[in-house]
């Protein structure tokens, strides 16, 4: 809380004093101008508020002890889904006013923009949208000051409605006195519509006619559904997949004409009002963390487990104990819901590994095969924004994926950079971050950079988020690997280019920003990264800082047959584990001789340390999986089949030439290859092993180094069972262990830790 010092210490009569106050932050798109109307009035002060560059002007004129509760109450009662920071709070001259006004939005001042992220539908817009004597109901498109759609429809800052894509629909005469009236909560809601002059709905389906209106289509859009059809349903940030989540033939026929065989299927559930996890807490357990993630203003997908006697198909996540749970967020979700009566499933609607869909022709050309039928809205989307990923682990919430919602997601730098800059991420899960001065913003989920849709968005993300915020950069980060498309588009930019090693990108979200020169060993442990020293890394344990990395420890090497191909086809990893250690592996799919002497001949079988790899070298020796469908399918069965406590097996541990301390696997493969044990067993074991290879490995630092600072980084470490229970051994061991909470711990903060990285040499004179 800021509060601003007025003395107060004369006598009456109270003197009359002016003061210009600029405030930054969050506050546009939150009804904080209305706000401040009304607390001057309320004070019986004049004077005038603005929205300018990025942040809102105050011009606050009366008695002292009046100015006093004013400045005080700015901060203490403001909307609550602002963030008000004070910039700057100086003497003004009296002006001759006798009211308080809101001026128009100036295009002026310092650029200091905070673009507001898309918010859920709030209870007083509910209950309006639930009554049938309001004019707004059951209309889809209800909004207000405090909710509705932000990031997926500005075009420009400042927020105001010319500049987002509701500019084509004027305001009604009812719209227009909500809009312009200071002591109505609809004051400068952008989005604000109603049936009369706002955006409607359609309803196609191949073969029918068109259906215009948005009760008509609502009706049509919920029949089919409920004749099991798959429906692809136009939100806010874009296009969902939708259909029963108990019809077994619908979602079969999702998944096969998606394609998505096996990847768990995200699932919206009813929310009635009061009562709005009822529904939910049926299906799956819930603690205290989860239920408040799926409540809060960003209304993510909050990984849960399944309770005993789930009645929902078992083909939303195959072979998994948990299922991608979420409630309703936008007006048009919390009417398709309680009409449809049960949950949905609510996927995105996209060619697998893209971004999200939003252009209602685009969808129906590429989505075509796969929903028999379409709910469209007339209002544009400028953006996707998928939907955010959490899951808890070690008893906070953790992203999997930045979205609608969730960002762009802004933070503040403990550094102030020279230049502006863009990091453009990694391959797979990209984000990009854009960072000036001390702030950094980080995307929203892209997706892998393998096809010409994410790169188009990608290049749209970048310069829209360089218009948003009135910043063009001067410096290009990207990962060191020479191949990844994001790299590739780095190196075309004409602007100077510094590259930054995937591992240590991953160390650097794993520092505590308000530490960030204190040595600490990170566990940087994923897929595959390119190495300092050319080779594939994911196993590491790198000692040092931002900006100052050394290679610790990591795990003993082996050679990936097929290379790349080996993140989808497990059974690669269990072949070159074996025939590392010279034991036979007979699970191989396709010609065996051929792919082992190929091995042998060091053709297309890159060398790796990667701990991913291990992981899915686990899963094909257990029998869980040899062929994946979707990157990590192998790992995420593997930690669905750990239950109780099973013995770890010691990893012996030795030092190379240059010192790097290497953890070696082999005696894990007898373990994982015993058929006499239970998979269950054999799967916890494993991970039990993994964790208390960390350990050791953490020891070994502390003894030599005097390290005490642990970080974990890298997608392995979204393994909820592998980190709590790395976590826990490490914590009683007296270690202090830093694990992020609001950065991805995979390939999506990349960029984020590029910025620190590149921030830290920066600072250092090495960039």
């Amino acid at each position: 809380m800021t509060v601003v010092d007025l003395d107060t210490s004369d006598s009456t009569p109270d003197p009359v004093a002016a003061v210009h106050l600029t405030v930054s932050g969050r506050v546009q798109g939150v009804g904080f101008r209305p706000f401040i109307y009304r607390l001057a009035h309320t004070h019986h002060l004049t004077g005038w508020v603005r929205n300018c560059t990025g942040q809102v002007e105050i011009h606050i004129q009366g008695e002292n002890q009046a100015l006093h509760a004013f400045t005080r109450r700015l901060f203490q009662h403001a909307p609550p889904l602002s963030r008000p920071v004070l910039e700057n709070c100086e003497p003004a001259m009296l002006d001759d006013l006798d009211t308080f006004t809101i001026r128009d939005s100036a295009a002026t001042g310092t650029t200091n923009i905070h673009v507001p992220p898309d918010l859920f539908t709030c209870d007083e817009c509910l209950a309006e949208l639930h009554n049938p004597h309001n004019r707004r109901y059951r209309y889809p498109f209800i909004n207000c000051t405090q909710c509705g759609p932000r990031y997926t429809l500005i075009r420009g800052m400042p927020y105001d409605r010319p500049a987002t894509t509701m500019a084509a629909f004027a305001l009604c005469d009812d719209c227009r006195r909500e809009y312009t009236d200071p002591l109505n909560r609809r004051f400068h809601a952008e989005p604000v519509a109603c049936p009369v002059c706002g955006p409607a709905l359609e309803f196609t389906a191949p073969g029918c006619q068109r259906i215009s209106g948005n009760e008509s289509a609502l009706t049509a859009c919920v029949a089919a559904l409920q004749a099991g059809s798959i429906v692809a349903v136009k939100g806010i940030g874009g296009y969902h997949l939708m259909c029963d989540a108990g019809n077994d033939i619908a979602i079969a026929r999702l998944r096969r004409n998606k394609p998505r065989a096996h990847k768990p299927l995200a699932v919206m559930f009813p929310a009635a009002p009061g009562l709005p996890l009822k529904c939910v807490n049926r299906r799956v357990w819930l603690s205290r963390d989860q239920a408040d993630l799926l409540l809060s203003p960003g209304r993510p997908i909050v990984l849960a487990r399944k309770r005993p006697g789930f009645d929902l198909s078992s083909l939303i996540a195959p072979g998994l104990d948990e299922i991608g749970v979420m409630l309703p967020y936008s007006p048009l979700h919390h009417l398709i819901l309680p009409d449809f009566g049960e949950p949905l499933i609510a996927t995105s609607a996209n060619i697998s590994g893209e971004p999200v869909l939003t252009d209602n022709a685009e969808v129906e050309q590429r989505l075509g095969h796969v929903a028999a039928a379409f709910l469209h809205h007339d209002r544009p989307i400028e953006r996707p924004a998928d939907d955010p990923v959490y899951r808890v682990i070690h008893d906070r919430p953790r992203p999997l994926r930045l979205g609608r919602g969730a960002a762009p997601l802004e933070q503040y730098l403990p550094f102030s950079l020279e230049r502006p800059v863009l990091a453009v991420g990694g391959h797979m899960k990209n984000t990009i971050a854009l960072a000036w001065g001390n702030r950094i913003v980080v995307s929203p989920h892209i997706g892998d950079m393998g096809n010409v849709r994410s790169l188009e968005v990608f290049e749209k993300t970048i310069d829209d988020l360089q218009s948003l915020y009135k910043v063009a950069a001067e410096v290009v980060i990207c990962d060191a690997h020479p191949g990844y498309a994001s790299s590739r588009w780095a190196r075309h930019r004409g602007l100077p280019l510094h590259k930054v090693f995937h591992h240590h990108a991953h160390a650097a979200v794993a520092s505590n920003l308000q530490q960030l020169a204190k040595r600490r060993l990170v566990f940087t442990w994923d897929g595959v990264g390119y190495g300092e020293d050319g080779t594939l890394w994911g196993g590491e344990a790198l000692l040092g800082h931002p900006g100052s990395w050394q290679r610790f420890a990591t795990f003993r090497s082996f050679h990936l047959p097929g290379g790349e191909r080996a993140g989808r086809e497990p059974w690669r990893s269990a072949a070159a584990v074996c025939w590392e250690t010279g034991k036979e592996y007979l699970h191989i799919p396709v010609m065996p001789l051929l792919a082992q002497q190929a091995w042998h001949l060091r053709l297309n079988t890159p060398q790796t340390t990667s701990a991913g790899r291990l992981f899915d070298a686990a899963a094909a020796l257990t029998g869980l999986c040899s062929e994946a469908s979707f990157e990590g399918q192998g790992p995420m069965l593997l930690e669905a089949r750990c239950h109780g406590n099973h013995a770890a097996v010691e990893l012996p541990l030795s030092k190379d030439d240059s010192g790097l301390l290497i953890a070696d696997w082999e005696p894990l493969l007898d373990m994982l290859m015993d058929t006499s044990r239970p998979v269950t067993e054999r799967a916890t074991s494993f991970h039990a092993s993994m964790a208390a290879t960390m350990l050791q490995q953490a020891r070994q630092a502390r003894t030599s180094q005097g390290v005490n600072d642990i970080g974990l980084s890298g997608g392995v470490f979204q393994n909820r069972v592998l980190t709590e229970q790395a976590v826990t051994l490490l914590e009683n061991d007296g270690f202090n262990v830093m694990l992020p909470k609001d950065i991805p711990v995979n390939d999506a903060g990349i960029s984020f830790g590029q910025i620190i990285e590149y921030g830290m040499l920066n600072l250092t004179g090495k960039a």
